[in-house]
């Protein structure tokens, strides 16, 4: 390690530690103890991530307007999080842990509260901002904000989708080609009388501050008898909203009493949550577990009705203070089904819903805090499987084991209960029966394959019970497996490689159903040459990446929202341009497109809404490559872009590889009046050859935009330049 520079820690430390920031300014933190080490982790991520830290939390808390910026989509967003009630029972939550583990909390705790004091001037100081104590209950907080945000919030947004599109009068067929619906859990009277409420504030208004967009990712491991080394091999790449200054990701190293270990965290959060130890490695995707239910509640004169008998709504009510205005008073009903989306005074049906993991957080941080010291896969499976969120892990140790974990509170449902459409909240059968054992969610250990891959897509098959219903599309999975089934020699340089990997199996099954059709109409102008031409791969330079997209998005408005059979161009346009349906449930409809005998062609045939499509967009071809029109900035948290360039708070624009299909993803698309992006926001690589870990992040170590390590590390990102860390 090349030393730049020592933390110069303020008042008193644990006993030996040291924290060294190496040639990149990650911190290294070196302690006599894992308690102490935790403690040098808090202190480094309250000098280096304060913003970050202390925003997550008062977001959490819903007091935006009491404490920062008291406006109208401030108050909106505390609503938003007022209604979710996570800053609740987490005083119960630290109690369920064991002693050792809240010992080692409170010291990552005492270790940020050291480094919030030592900091002099901030830009949350400087908007008046005096920050109260880290406490273990707002590291809980963290938790549940990490796990829901655009994770389980996903499930909730294509599941009302499903429920408007019923309400619009589409067909049971079309329904049930795009969704996990079959006749016999399809109750459309049911949906139809559910008295829909306007969402409080929409759910892209809150990534207006400092919470991350978290969706996509992939990651790998690979058996030592299809490696170069001979050891069992693991890679990592989340796909994060990457477009923001700092990145979620915060990258330490830690060493005490000959253990150590290094890999990425999260603001707040005590221990490594990716990365490896000497012995073990292991990383994240996320799953799309359903974790979130709604019931339809039969309401009236405030009550509800429960097996032929009305029972009273618990009403809890939130205070939002506000600097500017008066206080802000919310009324919201709950029931065992959750919160509820109406007034029950008034007579009808309303929906209330209810997330499995609001409650949880302690199991998560005992879970996290073992797996440091765990030597094996089986064990770390075992680990890993109480974890409350809902993840696919992937797990290498030195005795040349591979495994796959899900982990995430799955609830019991009654048999013929997917979870997916809303349930009769009148009949108690359908009530949550309990949480389903980790055990039976899917998993596996050394397959005959040699590999594991996860990249958002349906591993139902490896588990005793069905999880997901609405899974991501399997395009960068199935790409990820082809490139590593074809070789036995894998590396550290090949992993790089396949993280960069840009080809599409999307693209190439399109134009396996268009070219011909074009040849057969003699249609070849230069949009079909370059498209004919291309090696359906999103590189920066490519001409083929622009033309498809221009053609996919004509062609999905083509058959969903121009035919009399489908849903109108102009809901298809929303969809596309102000939610995250086409960015995480695309290849649903591309099932519906590429199928000639779909319902949806119901007054076209697939050629002729394949050729009008292609006729839309090939008039209009020029010279434009990808990289001018998949650009996007790098913005800072908390000013949004709304400061000049030149004051070094955001960067330029940055072009991003990769499409929404690849291997490296690079989706951008606008939500809410700005840019938002799913892309690596950090690669790790770990050979259990080698004790060390290879890593790219994008940004940098700090979150003050006046320190070296503010963008230390976007050139080497955008680049593939990664750091090995020695452990």
């Amino acid at each position: 390690m090349s030393q730049q520079r020592n933390f110069t820690i303020k008042g008193p430390k644990p006993q030996g530690l040291i924290i060294k920031r190496d040639k990149a300014g990650i911190p290294h933190v070196e302690a006599n103890d894992f308690c102490g080490a935790l403690w040098g982790s808090g202190y480094a991520h309250a000098v280096d991530r304060s913003t970050q830290l202390l925003m997550m939390r008062i977001l959490g808390q819903g007091r935006l307007c009491e404490l920062l910026s008291d406006n109208d989509e401030s108050l909106s967003i505390d609503k938003f999080f007022r209604q979710a009630n996570w800053h609740s029972h987490l005083d119960v939550e630290v109690d369920k842990l064991d002693v050792k583990s809240r010992q080692l909390c409170q010291s990552y705790c005492d270790g940020v509260n050291a480094g919030l004091k030592s900091k002099g001037l901030s830009a949350l100081k400087l908007l008046g901002y005096k920050a109260e104590p880290w406490t273990i209950e707002d590291s809980i907080l963290i938790t549940r904000m990490a796990s829901y945000l655009t994770l389980a919030q996903s499930q909730a947004e294509v599941e009302r989708l499903f429920i408007e599109l019923v309400q619009a009068g589409l067909s049971f067929d079309k329904l049930a080609e795009l969704f996990p619906v079959t006749p016999d859990n399809f109750d459309r009277a049911l949906i139809e009388s559910i008295n829909l409420q306007d969402k409080i504030v929409p759910n892209e208004v809150i990534w207006n501050m400092a919470l991350p967009r978290m969706m996509a990712s992939n990651n790998w491991v690979v058996s030592g008898n299809m490696t170069e080394s001979g050891a069992a091999l693991m890679a990592n790449d989340p796909h994060l909203e990457v477009n923001r200054l700092p990145n979620v990701w915060c990258e330490q190293n830690l060493t005490w009493l000959g253990n150590s270990c290094a890999g990425m965290g999260m603001p707040g959060f005590p221990t490594v949550l990716i990365g490896r130890t000497p012995t073990i490695a292991w990383g994240a995707t996320y799953t799309f577990m359903d974790t979130i239910d709604s019931w339809v509640e039969e309401c009236k004169d405030g009550e509800y009705l429960k097996d032929g008998q009305w029972h009273q709504f618990s009403q809890r009510r939130e205070i939002i203070k506000r600097k500017k205005h008066p206080d802000h008073v919310l009324s919201f009903y709950e029931n065992d089904h959750g919160v509820l989306a109406g007034d029950p005074k008034i007579s009808g049906r309303y929906l209330s819903t209810r997330w499995v993991a609001a409650h949880s957080g302690a199991q998560s941080l005992m879970s996290s805090l073992k797996l440091i010291e765990t030597r094996s896969t089986q064990v770390a499976m075992t680990h890993l499987g109480t974890v409350e969120s809902a993840w696919n892990w992937v797990i290498s140790d030195n005795d040349n084991n591979i495994g796959y974990q899900m982990s995430g509170l799955m609830p019991k449902r009654h048999p013929d209960w997917n979870g997916f459409t809303p349930a009769p909240g009148w009949d108690s059968k359908y009530d949550w029966m309990g949480i389903v054992d980790c055990v039976d969610l899917p998993q596996c250990i050394n397959p005959d394959t040699g590999y594991i891959v996860t990249a958002n897509q349906d591993l139902n098959h490896l588990g005793n019970v069905d999880p997901i219903n609405m899974p991501m599309g399997d395009y960068r999975a199935r790409r990820i497996e082809q490139v590593l089934a074809a070789a036995d020699d894998h590396s550290v340089e090949s992993t790089k490689a396949l993280q960069f990997d840009v080809y599409s199996i999307q693209a190439k099954l399109f134009l396996d159903v268009l070219l011909p059709m074009l040849e057969e109409k003699h249609q070849q102008n230069e949009a079909y040459e370059r498209l004919k031409c291309w090696d359906h791969c999103y590189d920066l330079e490519s001409t083929g990446a622009v033309i498809f997209e221009d053609f996919y998005t004509a062609l999905r408005e083509e058959i969903f929202g121009v035919q009399a059979s489908g849903v109108g161009r102009d809901v298809i346009r929303h969809l596309s341009n102000e939610s995250g349906v086409f960015i995480d449930f695309y290849q649903n409809f591309d099932r519906a497109m590429l199928n000639k005998n779909s319902c949806w062609y119901e007054h076209i045939t697939q050629k002729q809404a394949f050729i009008n499509a292609f006729n839309k967009i090939s008039e209009v071809v020029g010279v434009t490559v990808w990289k001018d029109v998949n650009t996007t900035s790098f913005e800072n948290i908390l000013f949004q872009g709304k400061l000049p360039q030149f004051l070094g708070f955001d960067t330029g624009p940055i072009p991003l590889l990769g499409g929404r299909a690849t291997p490296h993803q690079g989706q951008i698309y606008r939500s809410e009046g700005r840019n938002t992006s799913f892309c690596p926001t950090v690669r790790l690589i770990a050979d259990m050859n080698d004790a060390s870990l290879h890593t790219c992040l994008a940004g940098g170590p700090s979150d003050n935009r006046f320190s070296k390590w503010y963008l230390s590390g976007l050139t080497a990102w955008m680049n593939g330049q990664y750091t090995q860390h020695k452990l």
